[in-house]
């Protein structure tokens, strides 16, 4: 049986995914870790919740996530980021710059390929970066 809150996939299984299904994955990763920032932040209601993870989650907020880790970046982290960020996008969001859509597709992207990778450590490091300093809204 597959553990998958534990996976650890082979990498020629991981190369094999597209950037655009890397990023489908890594939007959800995202969106969990911040999901669960929140609640051990206090954000009770379901309203407060939604509303301040629809902020956290969106485009523009992920494109400044993204410019704020990249110094912290491997240089295979920031191909897969690349690799994500250069994926043309079939539409943008209308909240957000065709750039701050591709940013922050790069950004779920490389949150995708950690997480097949078992990397939640390093998912903890690059998203406590990320929330340093953040109020909760």
């Amino acid at each position: 049986m597959i553990n998958y809150f534990e996976l650890h996939a082979q990498p020629d299984a991981i190369r094999a995914i597209r950037s655009l299904g890397l990023a489908h994955l890594g939007d959800a990763v995202f969106e969990l870790m911040v999901r669960s920032w929140l609640c051990l932040q206090g954000k009770a209601t379901s309203k407060g919740l939604h509303r301040a993870t629809v902020r956290y989650v969106a485009a523009p907020a992920q494109a400044r996530a993204a410019e704020v880790i990249a110094p912290m970046l491997t240089e295979e982290e920031a191909d897969v980021f690349r690799r994500g960020r250069n994926t043309s996008p079939h539409s943008v969001p209308q909240n957000a710059s065709r750039a701050d859509y591709q940013a922050a597709t790069g950004l779920e992207a490389l949150f995708g390929w950690l997480w097949l990778q078992g990397e939640t450590g390093r998912l903890n490091q690059l998203f406590e970066r990320i929330m340093e300093g953040q109020a909760c809204l």
